[in-house]
């Protein structure tokens, strides 16, 4: 990454992009997180088994990345406030987007015994980590980084910091990792380090044994992965907002990419150990989608919209229209995010009986339900049924989305 110095007093752009950015992973985590029968679904919708990538795997290392721009904007804010203010205030967003996870684990707090009844449920086997726990841990980091590193907008040392997490998580990986494979299952060393520090009752179990993969150890290359955000953000601020400067990002992808295909014979693709190579790719990839968005939706349309010209303005509405409907889901993306797994969660507490094929009685909760009697038909492929379920509720948060856009109600953590 190349040095941008923040020395001069420029007003920053506005680019509606990055909340189009911001929306659309948090569209594609509710999207690729509600599906019908988890056994049925299109393999670009499914995360990787282990080592390789999918479209799917793309949608989280993006929102991290989109953390890391916005630390940018907020760290141009925070820069004539004192350390203890900037600090008590990290601190306290990185607490509060923890507990917030915590919450969603834990929640809705009862479940179902097999003899019908609630009970408590127990915190002995509670997960502690989670998508919004690593957020917060990998944002809080970051920050604090920044904040020290960065003070007078200097990013070669956030530059030679993310090159020796990236570096040294690899170097920490192959030679703590058991033989023969270090970068299986259970030869990561992440593995041990999470059982050992939190227990493996408190681990996720989605690998049929104790392993999580939102673990400590990789939280450090995700770390990275906000900084490579951040540079982004910084290079935003300093530019003007034209061909020129999409050119230079563009190029700084084409590197990561690079670098990522590469190191990848001897470091794989790997979303569930995040390793650095997934993190340069996927912030290669981030950093096209980011070009092609602000292209696309504003510096096409300050010349004139190439597409309105050409189709007319009611067409060039139509095919803006997901622009508006992403960047509604950007403007609260947290809120939605938690939204769409409180309800899941809620609902499967109503249950009642229903009559199963073989005439015995089955119990049932209102989501299996509802994807068996208005998505399930006969003849039509059950990936289809699963993926028009998603859809439906992707559309479901996005008319939460935009009215919360009309009305102007943004929820900040």
């Amino acid at each position: 990454m190349t040095s941008v110095q923040l020395d001069a007093p420029v007003k920053p752009e506005r680019y509606r992009s990055l909340d189009v950015f911001r929306g659309a992973t948090v569209a594609g985590m509710i999207l690729a997180n509600n599906p019908g029968p988890w056994s049925a679904m299109f393999p670009p919708l499914q995360h990787a088994k282990w080592h390789g990538c999918t479209p799917t795997d793309w949608v989280f290392p993006f929102f991290l990345f989109a953390v890391g721009i916005a630390l940018a904007w907020v760290w141009r804010r925070q820069q004539a406030l004192t350390d203890s203010v900037v600090y008590v205030q990290i601190l306290r967003r990185t607490l509060l987007l923890f507990a917030i996870g915590l919450f969603l684990n834990a929640f809705p707090f009862v479940a179902w015994t097999p003899d019908q009844q609630l009970e408590w449920k127990s915190l002995s086997n509670l997960r502690i980590l989670g998508v919004l726990q690593r957020i917060a841990l990998a944002y809080g980091i970051a920050a604090i980084a920044v904040r020290f590193f960065a003070r007078n907008g200097e990013t070669y040392r956030i530059s030679i910091l993310t090159a020796l997490l990236l570096f040294g998580y690899w170097i920490l990986c192959r030679a703590l990792g058991a033989p023969p494979d270090p970068y299986s299952l259970e030869g990561f060393v992440g593995t041990h380090v999470d059982r050992a520090l939190l227990g493996p009752s408190h681990l996720y179990r989605g690998e049929g044994v104790p392993f999580d993969p939102e673990g400590l150890l990789s939280t450090l290359p995700a770390v990275a992965q906000v900084f490579l955000g951040w540079w982004t953000g910084v290079t935003l601020l300093r530019s003007s907002k034209d061909e020129s400067l999409l050119g230079k990002l563009l190029l700084v992808g084409v590197h990561w990419l690079f670098i990522a295909s590469v190191w990848q014979l001897e470091f794989p693709l790997n979303k569930k150990i995040w390793t650095s190579t997934f993190v340069l790719h996927t912030s290669g990839l981030a950093l096209f989608a980011l070009c092609l968005l602000i292209y696309w939706g504003e510096i096409s349309k300050s010349n004139g919209s190439i597409v309105g010209a050409r189709l007319g303005n009611g067409i060039a509405r139509v095919l803006s229209y997901p622009f508006y409907f992403f960047e509604a889901f950007g403007k609260n993306p947290l809120f939605l995010f938690v939204l769409s797994g409180l309800i899941p969660r809620g609902l499967g507490l109503i249950r009642w009986q229903i009559e199963s094929e073989d005439g015995a009685p089955k119990w049932t909760t209102p989501l299996p339900w509802l994807y068996q009697n208005l998505f399930v038909g006969e003849g039509l492929d059950p990936r289809l049924s699963s993926l028009l379920y998603s859809l439906a509720w992707l559309g479901i948060y996005g008319m939460i989305a935009l009215e919360m856009d009309r009305r102007k109600w943004v929820i900040k953590v």
